[in-house]
Formats: C-alpha cells, structure tokens, sequence
C-alpha cells in the first residue's frame, strides 16, 4: 500500500500524470477500464487512487468505483478528476467520499498540491491504525491462578475461528481486555477493533451510530460497523442495546450487510462479533428485554471471565502490573508493594473487581509520601481497622457472642480468606498462619471449612453439615 493507482480511459493523460508523479519519487500503476481498476484494487490496496468520473467501455462509472472503495477500503484516498467537471459532479463525488476533486485539463502544480496532501492523509491513516494495533496487542493479560489459565486456556482455543464470543462476568472483571486478547490473537489482529459501549449511548441515536448515516447537506457519514471492516466489533454490555436495534444488528449477522440511516444503497461488512454482558440474558429474555434469536447468534462461544474475588492469587501480579503502567504512563513513582500491603489487598473485598484495584493503586501513586514500598496504611481503612492502630474492632454481630463460638466464628472465616487469597493452596495457606499442614487440615475439619473447583479455581467454603457433626 505506497504507491499511487491512475484510472483513466485516455491512455495519453494517464501515462502523463504517471510520468509526473514518477518524476517525483512516487510508484505508480495504471488502469483504463473498470476491471482493470477493480482488479489492481484486490491484487493490492494502493496509497492513494487517481479516477477518471467517465471511463469509456466500462461496467462501473468513476462514481460508482469511489462508492465500491469507500465501502471496502475506505482508508484509500480517492482524487476524482473529469474534463466534464461541474459543481454537481463535484459535489456528488465529495460526498461520496472522495478527497478531493480535479477538472481536466488540469494544472500540474494544483495536481501535486492535493496529491501531496491526500498522500499525506494516506499516512496519517495508517500510521493511526498500526498504533491502534499496538495498543491492542499491550492489552496484556495478567495473571497465574487457576481460575485465570483456565480462562486464557478458553480465549486461545476461540482466537483461531472466527465463531461468535460471549464474555460474561461482574463489572469491572476484565471483559473487554479478554475481548482484545482475541482479537489480537487472531487472523484480525491487523485489522481495526472497535468497541461499543451500549450502555453509555444514547437509545435513539444507537442506530445511527452503528450504521452511520446519509444526508444531502452532510453526504455519507460512516458508523461503527464500517469502521471494524474487516475486524471485530465488540458490543460491550449488550444487554443495554435497545429492542429496536437489537432485530436490526440480527439482520446484519445474518446478512452481513446494512442501509445507513436515511440511506438505501447496501453496505456490505465483514466483521467478527464479540460481545459482553454482567447480566443474565435469558432473564433478560423473559423480562421481554432481549431478542432469544439474538442470544443465540451471538452466544456461540459462551466464556465466564472470573470475579477478582475468584483469583485473589493474582492481585499482587495486578498491582505490580498497574504501577509499572502508571509510572510509564504518567511518570507516577514506581514502588514495589509492601509484604503487609500484599496481605491486605489479598483480604480485601473487591465488587468492583479489576478496575476498582487499579484506581486504587493510582490513587495511591498519587496520593503516597515517598517512593518506598507501598505499606497498608496507604490503603482504604474500614471498620475493621478503624481507631487506634494495632486494635481490631469488633463486627457488632461477633461482639454479642460468646468467647468459645466467637473464636469459632473469627477462626472459620480468617482461614477461609486465607485458603482464598492463596487460590486453595493448603501448603501456603499453612506456611502464611504459622501453622502445621496436618494440624491445619484438622481445624478446617473442626471448622466445616472445605474446598472444591469452582472456575477452574480451588475455592474455600463452609459446610454447615460437617461443622455441626464436628460438634
């Protein structure tokens, strides 16, 4: 894609404006007809595209070419030219997309201004969408519990198809980082990602947004779908998409194609669907709030992404990762994490999963007193913690029990956070405690405490029958 493609059915003016453009350092190639145009495009996308509006002994007119190319790739700049020229063929041109437009006979240094200038917006353009790709491919995954390389296990086996992913999971758990990591795995890595946030756009201009628009004072206004061509669209929280739209993008999965709104040519699309969503859908379908037939098309591949709640193992991983980020993002001090500060990220509650964990490490990159390791005192206090420091506060429910079931109480659940925050290892659970495998493995027995596979991650939990039978 760097050299120039000239269409014109005059052989004289096309070799001349070849012989200029040479003279000049550019490549260039040449068409007469509408065949030879089209197929010099697939052979390869050129920078930039030089097009008669009238070729004689053509299937296709300049128009309709710069329609065909707009639709399919629309990052080709396209310089109209015609010695019939007229303010209305002008118009039309530019508002099918094209650059700019030429009248024949044409002066040479006007010709190379605006080729100049649409080259440079070819540049511009992929230059814009090679940093879109890096910033995909950065999108790392982060992690080594059980519950996370069960899920990467899922994600690597879905990039090498083209099958439609569903990603569910609470707010905040990382659904769309998992939708990159597809896309960036995938034969579509080089082509766009565009992500659609359903529950932050407005329902009435959804459409609009996704298929764009056409008008006579504005011309073609291309939406979302057009600009994943060829890449993934991701429906983030597709649970919020309006009925309405929802029967619509139905039609495009099984179609492939759409009408911009106020528009009536097709526009034809190839794009990979993955969607999101913290809700359950077939509630959803019941309430009468979501298309079945729409769960079903996009619901080929279903994929949990696991609350941080379920893979406490990896917080400190997490964190680490966020305050290099930071640091190379924004020049935030880069501190390593206190063994104390460890403990208690580990401990803590979490229902805002990922996200919340980072804005809290960048609120206490910002807010921190020095560059040492971060220690637990710069984390949030809770009640548990509140008052005089070193002192334990105690719940209002565990201060009306008596000592024996109070102990009880407090030991079940401290082992309980404990064998979470270590992902069901017994073995680092009882190094952390203090306290021999054996001996621990009969408190959790005194306690009901056990463990089973839940996500692909060991998870601790109480089982009232066999605390009353210790009993």
């Amino acid at each position: 894609m760097s050299d120039i493609l000239i269409v014109d059915d005059e052989r004289d003016i096309r070799e001349l404006v070849s012989d200029i453009l040479e003279d000049e350092g550019y490549a260039t190639r040449l068409a007469g007809n509408s065949d030879e145009c089209m197929a010099a495009i697939n052979a390869e996308p050129p920078a930039l595209l030089i097009l008669d509006i009238w070729l004689k002994d053509s299937n296709m007119d300049g128009i309709d070419i710069l329609k065909k190319v707009r639709r399919d790739n629309p990052d080709v700049p396209v310089v109209i030219i015609s010695g019939h020229g007229n303010i209305e063929i002008a118009v039309a041109a530019i508002k099918q997309g094209a650059y700019d437009f030429i009248e024949k006979p044409f002066n040479i240094d006007q010709l190379m201004v605006v080729i100049r200038r649409a080259m440079e917006t070819s540049r511009l353009r992929r230059e814009n969408n090679a940093l879109r790709r890096r910033e995909i491919a950065s999108a790392e995954m982060v992690g080594q519990s059980a519950a996370f390389r069960a899920l990467v296990g899922q994600l690597e086996k879905v990039t090498r198809s083209n099958g439609r992913v569903m990603l569910s999971g609470p707010p905040g758990s990382g659904k769309e980082i998992a939708a990159r990591y597809i896309h960036a795995h995938s034969n579509r890595a080089e082509a766009p990602f565009v992500s659609v946030n359903c529950a932050t756009i407005e329902p009435e201009r959804m459409e609009e947004v996704l298929f764009g628009r056409e008008s006579p004072e504005r011309g073609v206004e291309p939406g979302l779908l057009e600009e994943a061509h060829g890449g993934v669209i991701f429906f983030d929280e597709v649970a919020d998409m309006p009925l309405g739209t929802q029967s619509k993008i139905l039609r495009v999965l099984v179609e492939q194609q759409f009408q911009r709104v106020g528009g009536n040519a097709k526009v034809r699309v190839d794009l990979r669907v993955i969607s999101s969503t913290c809700r359950k859908l077939e509630d959803e379908i019941r309430a009468g709030r979501f298309r079945q037939e729409l769960f079903h098309r996009l619901n080929v591949v279903p994929i949990r992404v696991p609350s941080l709640e379920e893979r406490r193992e990896d917080i400190p991983l997490l964190a680490r990762h966020f305050i290099r980020q930071f640091h190379e993002s924004q020049g935030l001090p880069l501190r390593e994490l206190g063994e104390e500060a460890v403990a208690l990220m580990q401990t803590m509650s979490w229902p805002g999963n990922v996200r919340q964990l980072k804005n809290l490490v960048e609120r206490v990159l910002i807010l921190g007193d020095g560059s040492g390791p971060i220690e637990a005192r710069e984390l949030p206090s809770d009640d548990a913690r509140a008052g005089n420091e070193g002192r334990v506060i105690l719940s209002g429910a565990l201060a009306t029990l008596p000592l024996r079931e109070a102990r009880e109480a407090f030991e079940r659940e401290y082992l309980l956070t404990q064998i979470n925050r270590f992902g069901g290892n017994i073995s680092r659970t009882a190094a952390f405690v203090g306290m021999e495998r054996s001996a621990l493995h009969r408190k959790l027995k005194s306690l009901g405490v056990v463990t089973a596979n839940k996500a692909g991650a060991r998870v601790a939990y109480v089982d009232r029958s066999k605390a009353e039978a210790a009993h």
